[in-house]
């Protein structure tokens, strides 16, 4: 087990009937564990402690991106569920195979298909309340979610942070546009010009390499793999195959501060499969200027959060069982 898990989460998993209430934020907490395949998967399952508490029909699944565990950078995934639980929302963060506390051989975000119906269903077990389900994921998390949705009819809203959408070219242009135009800028730059520490030859080898990159054209066959659900071609071609074949409302949340975002921008802007999907009236956006990668600050957690809570209880709930 990973020693952290148990002093972040604030719970014991070695015993899942064990749970800890949040009387602050008027939300309870205990860990669930489920099979997938051959595996045990590790969750913390967030849920409003208060009986008269306004209870969401809706239920949000973290998915979290690799290599990281159910706890996120600067304990965001913990403190967003308990954001949300205190608002009435049932929350499921978890380790998928390989990762945190789950058994299992280690996979990346294009092999987590089955981790994610398998939390779906955990959740949907333990509240038979939830009628539907949002999945939340930052980064390649993000991507992961865009690949499952479309296949799961409960789940009925995405929220997207910085989704993971590399390319070579784009990355190397992405860098040339941003990186390099901020280092002239730098202060620490000059300094180091100034006490001549600056490695000259090591740098003009790595701008010519970026541009080299930023002048080639992209290579679909380096992302040319399939996912789980049988989606082909480049890693472009089959996020916007995801995002094409789930017909329900999608928040996109982007980070002024990130170079991951701002590939994202670039790919989702130029590439021909992408046209017109950002802009459908489904598609809500939100930047966040400030913001870097993971949302280090709490202020940037916690506009999250708030946009996070109000996409889920605007979402029109499912009817129930007749």
């Amino acid at each position: 087990m990973n020693a952290n898990a148990t002093r972040n989460d604030h719970i014991n998993t070695d015993h899942p009937s064990v749970e800890h209430t949040n009387t602050s934020l008027m939300s309870s907490e205990r860990v669930l564990t489920f099979p997938c395949a051959e595996a045990q998967l590790i969750g913390i399952l967030h849920e409003p402690a208060a009986a008269d508490s306004p209870l969401s029909h809706t239920g949000v699944v973290i998915v979290v991106g690799g290599p990281q565990y159910r706890v996120g950078s600067h304990r965001q995934f913990v403190l967003l569920a308990r954001q949300l639980a205190a608002a009435g929302i049932p929350v499921l963060r978890f380790d998928y195979r390989g990762m945190g506390d789950s058994t299992g051989e280690a996979r990346d975000f294009e092999q987590i298909d089955a981790d994610i119906r398998a939390a779906c269903d955990a959740l949907c077990a333990a509240n038979p309340a939830v009628r539907q389900l949002v999945l939340w994921g930052l980064c390649d998390a993000a991507s992961a979610a865009l690949f499952y949705a479309h296949t799961d009819a409960r789940v009925a809203g995405l929220v997207l942070l910085n989704p993971w959408l590399r390319q070579a070219q784009a990355q190397a242009k992405t860098v040339i546009q941003h990186y390099y135009k901020q280092r002239l800028f730098s202060a620490g730059l000059w300094r180091k010009l100034l006490r001549g520490e600056f490695d000259f030859r090591a740098s003009l080898r790595s701008l010519l390499t970026t541009l080299r990159q930023a002048s080639a054209g992209n290579r679909a066959s380096a992302n040319a793999a399939g996912t789980e659900t049988g989606m082909r071609g480049s890693l472009s071609e089959r996020m916007a195959q995801g995002w094409q074949k789930f017909n329900g409302p999608i928040q996109l949340i982007l980070s002024g501060d990130d170079l991951v975002a701002r590939e994202f921008e670039t790919v989702s802007s130029q590439q021909p499969e992408w046209r017109g999907l950002l802009s459908a009236a489904r598609v809500q956006q939100l930047a966040m200027p400030a913001a870097n990668h993971t949302f280090a600050r709490a202020e940037w957690r916690d506009a999250v959060a708030t946009a996070t809570r109000d996409f889920v209880l605007a979402l029109p709930s499912k009817a129930g069982p007749t």
